[in-house]
């Protein structure tokens, strides 16, 4: 990485990623399971790349409250802060563990609608030089 803003386009550019590979799915047959899990982790990449533009420390968690929390403390988001992440947060490992947890699409749908939501505030918020090419 050549500077700050090429970790913020490399975190970007994986959580858009992600966030391809939901779609996929969700336009498919499945597994929407699957999606979920896709959907959480575009949502994570993408507060991490915002709290990395910041410079500030990148913890090693997939809790998307917390991460969400820290995103806050660095910066007013208020269409951010409504957004509840409490359940898409147990998509990146609890229920990937969960042997009875097989959503269909409509829980999918939802997981990457508000993965999409997330990446529309974040992006909106940084600076253009960090979007992902």
């Amino acid at each position: 990485m050549k500077d700050k803003h090429d970790l913020v386009r490399g975190w970007l550019a994986k959580a858009a990623s992600d966030l391809a590979t939901a779609d996929l799915i969700l336009e498919s047959t499945g597994p929407y399971d699957t999606a979920c899990f896709h959907a959480q982790q575009a949502i994570e990449k993408m507060l991490k790349g915002f709290l990395a533009f910041y410079e500030l420390p990148i913890p090693r968690t997939h809790d998307l409250e917390e991460l969400q929390r820290l995103v806050l403390e660095a910066q007013s988001l208020p269409k951010f802060a409504g957004i509840d992440l409490a359940q898409v947060t147990d998509y990146a490992v609890a229920v990937r563990y969960d042997f009875e947890f097989w959503p269909d699409q409509g829980v999918a749908a939802a997981a990457v609608t508000l993965a999409e939501e997330v990446q529309y505030i974040i992006l909106d918020a940084l600076p253009p030089e960090c979007h992902p090419r």
